[in-house]
């Protein structure tokens, strides 16, 4: 118990205020809204310059280190495409929005990424050995850029559709696959 109120006590209060800012994030995208693209790309960016940050801070610039960092931020950002592909997102270029879906994978996403973070963050702090070890370290960067991953993917997918050309008949209403048949109009 005394360790964990020493890791606690230890951990900069910028990850506190962190985590508080990822969860309402969280919490926010359970429920449908109208967003800017710029509104989209606050959390992918924080956690590609979190990935960024450690992998400079903890290992060097490398390929040995970047390309799996950015393998898995590709792969994530498949992944995260395909979780936004099949939603409706109507878009207003006038307002500069974009109306997207309730999306119950951001919390859970954005727990695990700092959860994962937090605890490599911990291990190079108590055992900075251990964190040099090859699988640790490709294990850290692995993670990182898959979940960073899931984010870039699913803005890109939001950017997609709201820099692509309007449907057939002019609406800016455009989703790529059939909505769900909760969704569909009969």
């Amino acid at each position: 118990m005394q360790s964990l109120i020493q890791i606690l006590s230890h951990t900069p209060v910028w990850v506190y205020i962190l985590l508080f800012y990822l969860v309402s994030r969280g919490v926010k995208a359970m429920k449908p809204a109208e967003v800017t693209p710029l509104k989209l790309a606050i959390v992918p960016a924080l956690l590609t310059g979190w990935g960024l940050a450690d992998l400079v801070r903890l290992y060097t610039i490398s390929a040995a280190n970047l390309v799996p960092w950015i393998s898995a931020l590709a792969a994530g950002s498949f992944v995260g495409w395909l979780l936004v592909k099949g939603r409706v997102i109507t878009v207003d270029r006038a307002a500069g929005t974009l109306k997207r879906p309730a999306d119950y994978t951001v919390l859970p996403l954005v727990l695990i990424a700092f959860t994962i973070k937090y605890s490599f963050g911990v291990l190079a702090a108590i055992d900075p050995e251990r964190l040099a070890e090859p699988s640790f370290r490709l294990l850290d960067l692995a993670l990182s850029g898959i979940l960073a991953g899931i984010f870039v993917g699913k803005l890109a997918c939001y950017l997609a559709r709201y820099f692509g050309r309007p449907n057939e008949n002019g609406a800016d209403h455009m989703s790529s696959a059939t909505p769900l048949s909760s969704d569909r109009k009969q």
